[in-house]
């Protein structure tokens, strides 16, 4: 209405001095007719650019008038706006809402083809770049494997840096920022409470689009070429069998040297939860969820009321690597081991191999029971050369204090968790020696594991 107002005010104001100037013109033209008829063809030009500005001004008014009516009709199309605007702005809105861009759970309704998000956890590290840039060169498909980077700190140099990725991953950020309460004793690890508490959100948050599984990274790690082709060949495996509870890309013993660099398809169950890299269920999630710590959730989950007595899948080369020096942990490891630990290079095609063999009825005969017919050495024996036989050999130890010297000796980490040595099985652990195959094996009337170690 206020426009159609402006628009007769404008023409009768063009109108009126149309008017008042032909008025005047035609009245110098009768008292000046003689003798000046230059002046009155200057007149007749100007009567005339006066008459086309006025037609010009009617056309623009009419142009104003119809884009007005055009704007204000509720079923009018608005002018086309372009689709990546949209789309972007969409991702924006998700971010602010803290919502994922949900496609399903499987791909193509196939149960054996699970979407499978990658969660990476993410506070300040702006050279989250580094892992980001990889997990997407290695991507074989988007909608099966989401990746979603869940932050928290409220890091605006790093959130700038995942945002630059656009719709490549979806980033949700972890909305309390408050400080955390905890006990005197753990002043100088507020950080671990802190960790634990963006896990917890971040897992439920996934988890509560109803996801079979989720892959989860920290903001520090390189990934392997076949990183993906690893798990998709594994998922089966956690799904099939109930004493399975994780697959880790991650080896706490894979140092060059340490491991069978011609055996990059080689896989192993362990009791040791690796984490850096690793899968795990819905189901689980729905079980050990509700009880998730405030800090230290790496240890409390291999607490033996968690594990309960069950394996991760972990490779023999790792899928992982942490470049992470800096951190909650203040480089605890890193310059002395992580640093060391070698990426595998080589891809393996783990979805068409046959990887029944670690299940646990069939691992436990072919793994297990054939460890304890390899002859036992000492490692003297092993260092100096001194072992007649070909092949792999073990190690026996009887109780902490020899395994710690064993293991020692060999090069490989010597502490345990709840009384599990790092990627142990039913107390053997395996590493190369001196390009030799070497088991640190328990007697053969293993007990189980002594949490006090």
């Amino acid at each position: 209405m206020r426009a159609n107002k402006r628009f007769l005010l404008a023409l009768g104001i063009i109108g009126v001095w149309s008017l008042l100037t032909y008025l005047i013109v035609i009245k110098n033209h009768d008292y000046q007719q003689s003798g000046k008829s230059k002046f009155h063809e200057r007149i007749i030009s100007l009567e005339n650019e006066i008459r086309k500005e006025t037609e010009d001004r009617k056309d623009l008014i009419s142009r104003y008038q119809n884009l007005i009516k055009v704007l204000s009709a509720p079923t009018t199309a608005l002018p086309i706006i372009n689709d990546n605007n949209i789309k972007e702005n969409e991702v924006e809105q998700n971010q602010l809402n803290n919502k994922i861009n949900f496609i399903g759970k499987y791909i193509d309704n196939d149960n054996n083809r699970p979407v499978i998000p990658v969660i990476v956890i993410a506070c300040n590290r702006v050279s989250i770049s580094r892992s980001l840039d990889l997990l997407i060169k290695y991507r074989p498909n988007r909608d099966q494997f989401p990746i979603i980077v869940s932050q928290d700190c409220g890091d605006e140099a790093t959130r700038e840096v995942i945002l630059s990725y656009k719709d490549e991953v979806q980033l949700v950020q972890q909305p309390d920022l408050s400080d955390i309460e905890v006990p005197p004793k753990d002043k100088k690890f507020k950080g671990y409470y802190k960790i634990s508490r963006h896990y917890n959100w971040a897992l439920n948050l996934v988890f509560s689009y109803g996801y079979e599984f989720v892959i989860i990274v920290e903001d520090d790690l390189d990934v392997a070429p076949d990183f993906y082709e690893y798990f998709l060949g594994t998922f089966p495996l956690l799904r099939a069998d109930n004493t399975l509870w994780c697959v880790s890309g991650w080896n706490d013993n894979g140092k060059a040297g340490l491991i069978d660099e011609s055996a990059p398809d080689l896989l192993y169950r362990s009791d040791f939860f690796p984490g850096l890299g690793w899968m795990m269920s819905k189901k689980l999630w729905d079980e050990i969820g509700p009880k998730w710590p405030k800090a230290f959730w790496d240890d409390w989950i291999r607490n033996p009321e968690q594990r309960l007595n069950r394996a991760c899948i972990r490779p023999e080369l790792p899928r992982t690597r942490t470049f992470g020096k800096i951190g909650v942990s203040n480089g605890l490891f890193f310059e002395k081991h992580l640093k060391y630990i070698k990426l595998s290079e080589t891809p393996v095609e783990f979805s068409k191999k046959d990887l029944s063999y670690l299940l646990k009825e069939n691992y436990d005969k072919q793994f297990v029971e054939e460890v304890y017919k390899i002859p036992v050495v000492t490692f003297e024996e092993l260092r100096k050369g001194l072992v007649k036989v070909d092949g792999p050999v073990r190690i026996q130890y009887n109780n902490r204090n020899q395994y710690k010297l064993a293991a020692k000796n060999l090069g490989i980490m010597e502490d345990f968790k709840s009384g599990v040595p790092r990627t142990a099985y039913a107390g053997i652990v395996s590493a190369f020696y001196q390009n030799r195959r070497v088991y640190l094996a328990p007697s053969a009337n293993w007990k189980g594991y002594d949490p006090s170690w």
